[in-house]
């Protein structure tokens, strides 16, 4: 009787989500309204009830205030007192880290954990990441990269096997990159071109500055990543703002952003800094040194203009590249763009909304293989 062979093989099945709960479905869409509301949890909670009644998102089983009851549950949302006597909703902490971590899997999809996320340069030596090579100790090497197995073998091989001693010269440790700290500044253009013409700009931008805080706060915590906003003038703002931040009717003060933000990175101790600059328009404001503005929306203002490149060979010299993401296509602003950027021999992208996450995190970390200067 013959006796049948057994096939080896896989078998397939179709992939199937893990089943979400009713609040974690309207959570997601929650957590994209509340950014789009900067923050706004009635207007939020009033575009959810439109889709809900165009999507039939809940049932009688979970509704809209079953969903509101357990976001004050979970700590999502608190109540305050109004003068008045009515209670006022706002989103809490936790729902602000919700939200950035929302970004980051949205723009930078599913990045794992890793160590302690500091930024490796190309250059060998005293480090914690391991190359694979081994070479012989010198002083100051760290006691923990001493490769025991081949030191070992060494002294063996050196002294024999009568009597076991272990000199200097016997030593061998594995070679190891140095770790780079680097500094971020990313400066967001709140002008009111950002909403002009119909066209969101301003949570895109929102979206990717809490994407990379989130990013370094769990990969590369060794890291500093500060956050301005500009128009007629420049400010730093907290991470905690961001979902809250919204445009004004300002002119765009592209020197003010630039000041501040190298004044920013002067008093940090890493040796690698940069500037990311997302902006949409034109420089159009400078303040002048008696406090007025001279603002100028008509084209290219030479006076400002100029004031730009001044700021740009400025950081230069610092040691600071500058890279640019430009929401516009104009051909003139360009020119602007790319002479403003062979100023600081930084780096310039003209980028529409729906890339603009991705290019500022592929640069983020190329930047990682930068040479310690």
């Amino acid at each position: 009787m013959k006796k049948e062979k057994r096939q080896l093989g896989y078998q397939f099945e179709l992939y199937s989500e893990g089943k979400k709960s009713p609040f974690d479905k309207l959570f997601d869409i929650f957590k994209e309204l509340i950014t789009h509301t900067s923050g706004d949890f009635d207007e939020a909670l009033d575009w959810l009830e439109q889709l809900d009644q165009e999507y039939q998102l809940t049932d009688e089983n979970y509704t809209l205030d079953d969903f509101v009851e357990e976001l004050k549950e979970k700590g999502y949302i608190r109540e305050e007192l109004k003068p008045d006597g009515s209670y006022d909703k706002k989103i809490t902490a936790k729902t602000e880290r919700a939200i950035r971590k929302n970004a980051l899997n949205q723009i930078f999809g599913q990045i794992r954990k890793k160590g302690s996320g500091n930024h490796k340069t190309k250059s060998s030596g005293v480090g914690d990441e391991h190359t694979g090579d081994l070479r012989e100790f010198r002083f100051g090497d760290a006691l923990e990269n001493i490769n025991i197995t081949e030191s070992l073998k060494n002294a063996q091989i050196n002294h024999g096997f009568g009597e076991f001693t272990l000199h200097e010269n016997d030593l061998i440790v594995e070679d190891t990159h140095h770790k780079a700290q680097m500094s971020t500044v990313l400066m967001i253009d709140i002008s009111h071109s950002m909403i002009l013409y119909g066209e969101d700009r301003i949570t895109p931008a929102k979206k990717v500055a809490m994407a990379l805080a989130e990013l370094i706060t769990t990969r590369y915590a060794k890291d500093t990543l500060d956050i301005l906003v500009f128009g007629n003038d420049a400010w730093p703002i907290r991470l905690k703002d961001l979902p809250y931040l919204e445009v004004g009717p300002y002119h765009t003060n592209t020197v003010a952003g630039l000041q501040l933000a190298m004044d920013m990175l002067r008093r940090k101790r890493n040796t690698n800094k940069q500037i990311f600059m997302i902006t949409d328009g034109k420089p159009s404001c400078v303040r002048l040194p008696d406090g007025r503005y001279y603002k100028n929306s008509n084209g290219l203002d030479g006076f400002i203009v100029d004031k730009c490149y001044q700021m740009a060979a400025q950081a230069r010299k610092l040691h600071i590249p500058i890279t640019t993401f430009m929401i516009a296509r104009d051909p003139y602003l360009q020119t602007f763009v790319d002479a403003f950027t062979e100023s600081n021999k930084g780096k310039a992208f003209y980028t529409g909304l729906d890339g603009l996450g991705e290019m500022i995190f592929h640069d983020y970390e190329n930047n990682r293989k930068k040479r310690i200067r």
